[in-house]
C-alpha cells in the first residue's frame, strides 16, 4: 500500500504528515510540526525574513528526513499566505529544492479553501446539510461553504493571526487604539463575504487550525465551555479577557502555549467577529486541515475507488459546471463530445497505454475546449489555452491545468506537434502522450462535427494494422461526422502509427 506524505508551509507553522492508504482509507502514520513565523517581514515590507527562511528550511530538512525513514512514495509540498505574498519567495523555494528535492507549490486562497475542505468532508459518514467551515491561519481566514458536500462558495481574506498582530498590536497587553484599528480592519475585510455565506444559517460550523485549537481548549480550561461546541458568547468573553493579559500571563492558560500567545488576541478578534457576522452562535473545533485535504487528494489520485476520490470528483464537476456556465459554453454539445472521447479512451487502452489520470483530463478539456469563444470566437482556441491555464480549476495542480489547456489548445485547426512550444514547455515524459490525448480528443471532436448529437454511440476494435471505430448513428444519419472525422485519419496515423476508419453499424 503507498505510503503518502503532506507538508503544508503556513506563514505561521510548518506541518507535516504521513499516512498509508490502506483499501480506499488514509491511516495516519506520523505527524509533526513547528512554529517557524515564515510570514514575519511579508506582511510589513513584503519580503520574507532571512532568518524566518532560514528556521523553516531547518525544520524542513528534518521533515525530509523523517519522510525518507518511512518509505514515502509520493510527498506533496505547499505553501500560503506568506508565500503567496512575498516578492523573493522564489528564492526560498529553489532553496527548499537543494535542500530536499521538493518542488514546493504556492496555492491560492481559494484552493487552500478547498483542500481544507476535501480534508474535513472526506472523513466524515455523512454530509451536513449546509456546513460552514472557517481555517485562521497565520496570513489568512478562508471561510468555506458547502451543501451536502458541494462547495457552494468560497473565499480566502487576509486575516490571519501573525498579519494582524505585526500590523495593529504594538503593546503588551494591546492598547485599547490598537484594538479598534484591528477590529475596523477585520470588519473591513470581512464585508468582502459573498451574500450566499452571510445568509447561510449553516447546520454545521467547523472551525480549524492552530488558533481554533487555543481558542477551543482556552474556553474549556477557564470553563467558557463546557461541550465541544464553543459559543459565540464564549469567544467574545475569552476575547475581551485575553486582551487585558500580558503575553506571559496568556501563556499560563492551559491551550494556549507561549508561541500561540503572542497572536491569540488577533485569532480571537476575527473569529469573535466573523461568529457574529454570520450569525452564528457556536462551532466545533476540528483537528483536520490543509495537509488532510492534501493526503485526500493524493489518495483520490492514486485510488479511485476511495472516498476521497468521489469527493474530489465531486468538486470537479462543480467547478466544471461553474465555468461552463460562465463562459456560455454549449454544454449540450460539449457534454456529447465528452460521453465519446471517454469512451474512445476506454476502449482503446492497448493502443495508447495512457495513464488513467489522462481519461479525466481529455474529460475536462472536452469540456471547457470552447471556452474561448466567449473572449473572441477568432483565435478560440488560443484563448481557450489562457482561461483554462490561469483559470482556479479546483482539483487540479497548475501542470495539469496546463495539460488539460493544451489537449483543449489543438482542437482547431492546428495539430501539436513535438517541437512546438507549449509542448516543449512540458515535462518530457508527458508531451508524447498529451499529443495521443489531443489525438483522441481530436477524434470525439469530429464526430460530433454537426453539434446535433448524430452519432448515438461508438465501439473501436482494433483489426491488425488498423482501428476501425464503428459508428451507430441517429435516425438522421451521421454522414458529416464521418467526414469530420476521416480528416483527422492522417493525424491519427502519425501519432499512433495506425491506420484509423470508421464503420456505419
Amino acid at each position: 500500500m503507498p505510503v503518502l506524505a503532506a507538508v503544508d508551509i503556513g506563514s505561521n507553522s510548518v506541518r507535516l504528515s504521513i499516512a498509508e492508504l490502506r483499501n480506499g482509507r488514509l491511516i495516519p502514520l506520523h505527524q509533526d510540526r513547528e512554529v517557524t513565523r515564515l510570514g514575519e517581514g511579508v506582511f510589513h515590507d513584503g519580503s520574507l525574513n532571512p532568518q524566518a527562511m532560514a528556521r523553516t528550511l531547518k525544520v524542513l530538512r528534518r521533515f525530509h528526513r523523517t519522510v525518507q525513514s518511512f518509505a514515502v512514495e509520493r510527498t506533496r509540498v505547499v505553501a500560503t499566505s506568506a508565500m503567496r505574498d512575498s516578492n523573493n519567495g522564489r528564492i526560498f523555494a529553489e532553496w527548499v529544492k537543494s535542500a530536499t528535492g521538493w518542488k514546493l507549490e504556492i496555492i491560492s486562497g481559494p484552493e487552500e479553501g478547498r483542500l481544507i475542505h476535501l480534508g474535513v468532508v472526506a472523513s466524515m459518514r455523512f454530509r451536513p446539510a449546509k456546513l460552514l467551515l472557517m481555517d485562521l491561519g497565520g496570513g489568512s481566514c478562508e471561510v468555506i461553504l458547502s451543501e451536502k458536500g458541494h462547495m457552494k462558495e468560497v473565499i480566502s481574506l487576509p486575516l490571519g493571526a501573525v498579519r494582524l498582530t505585526q500590523e495593529f498590536i504594538r503593546h503588551d497587553p494591546p492598547t485599547k487604539e490598537e484594538l479598534r484599528r484591528m477590529r475596523s480592519f477585520i470588519a473591513e475585510e470581512s464585508a468582502r463575504l459573498p451574500r450566499q455565506i452571510r445568509r447561510a444559517a449553516p447546520t454545521m460550523v467547523i472551525a480549524t487550525s492552530g488558533t481554533a485549537a487555543a481558542l477551543a481548549a482556552a474556553s474549556k480550561s477557564l470553563k467558557l465551555s463546557r461541550t465541544a461546541l464553543i459559543s459565540q458568547g464564549a469567544i467574545l468573553k475569552l476575547e475581551k479577557r485575553l486582551a487585558k493579559m500580558t503575553e506571559r500571563q496568556r501563556a499560563a492558560i492551559k491551550g494556549i502555549n507561549s508561541k500561540r500567545a503572542e497572536i491569540v488576541i488577533a485569532g480571537a478578534a476575527v473569529y469573535s467577529y466573523l461568529l457574529e457576522t454570520l450569525g452564528v452562535r457556536a462551532f466545533r473545533y476540528s483537528p483536520l486541515g490543509l495537509r488532510d485535504g492534501l493526503l485526500a487528494q493524493m489518495a483520490a489520485e492514486h485510488d479511485m475507488e476511495s472516498l476521497s476520490h468521489q469527493q474530489m470528483q465531486s468538486d470537479r464537476e462543480d467547478v466544471l459546471e461553474t465555468i461552463t456556465r460562465r463562459y456560455r459554453v454549449d454544454s449540450t454539445h460539449s457534454t456529447h463530445v465528452r460521453k465519446l472521447a471517454v469512451a474512445l479512451f476506454d476502449q482503446t487502452r492497448n493502443l495508447h497505454r495512457l495513464d488513467k489520470q489522462f481519461r479525466e483530463w481529455i474529460d475536462t478539456a472536452a469540456m471547457l475546449y470552447e471556452v474561448g469563444a466567449f473572449i473572441n470566437p477568432v483565435g478560440r482556441h488560443r484563448h481557450a489555452y489562457y482561461i483554462i491555464s490561469q483559470s482556479e480549476l479546483f482539483g487540479y495542480t497548475p501542470l495539469q491545468r496546463k495539460i488539460i489547456a493544451t489537449i483543449a489548445r489543438f482542437q482547431g485547426n492546428s495539430r501539436p506537434k513535438i517541437g512546438d512550444r507549449l509542448i516543449k514547455i512540458l515535462p518530457a515524459p508527458l508531451r508524447s502522450d498529451v499529443m495521443k490525448a489531443t489525438a483522441i480528443l481530436r477524434v470525439a471532436r469530429a464526430l460530433n462535427q454537426g453539434r446535433r448529437g448524430a452519432v448515438q454511440s461508438i465501439r473501436a476494435s482494433s483489426r491488425e494494422e488498423a482501428l476501425v471505430i464503428n459508428v451507430k448513428p441517429a435516425r438522421g444519419g451521421a454522414d458529416l461526422e464521418i467526414w469530420a472525422g476521416e480528416k483527422e485519419i492522417p493525424y491519427f496515423r502519425e501519432i499512433f502509427g495506425r491506420e484509423l476508419t470508421f464503420k456505419l453499424v
